[in-house]
């Protein structure tokens, strides 16, 4: 079965003003400095989480995602306590980590990420 598609509606009916086509999120985040810089920091977290993933035991890696990085270092997002807390032990070894693969700062933070986020 076909999908139902509609026109887009006339010049007439949106005021005679033109409405521009959509363009694709990454076109629209490279030609804003501020969400540029974003992009690059979000893709800076992808890279950092995919170095201390093998240092992560067993399921942990579905609870636990990439947070923010600053200027301090970056955070890892734990689901609870109880993850958080295995974070912090392995704390040292995600530095090491990070710090051999040039990762600078090197520091990693743990918070607990709260719910409905």
């Amino acid at each position: 079965m076909r999908p139902n598609f509609r026109a887009r509606p006339s010049l007439a009916s949106q005021g005679g003003r033109q409405v521009p086509d959509p363009m694709p999120i990454a076109n629209a985040l490279a030609q804003h400095e501020g969400l540029a810089r974003l992009g690059i920091l979000l893709r800076e977290s992808n890279r950092r989480m995919e170095i201390i993933k093998p240092a992560l035991p067993g399921a942990l890696t579905r609870f636990v995602k990439p947070g923010p990085v600053d200027e301090e270092g970056w955070t890892l997002l734990a689901a609870n306590a109880a993850i958080a807390a295995k974070l912090r032990h392995l704390q040292p070894r995600l530095e090491t980590m990070l710090s051999e693969m040039g990762m600078v700062p090197a520091k990693v933070r743990v918070k607990v990420q709260q719910q409905g986020i």
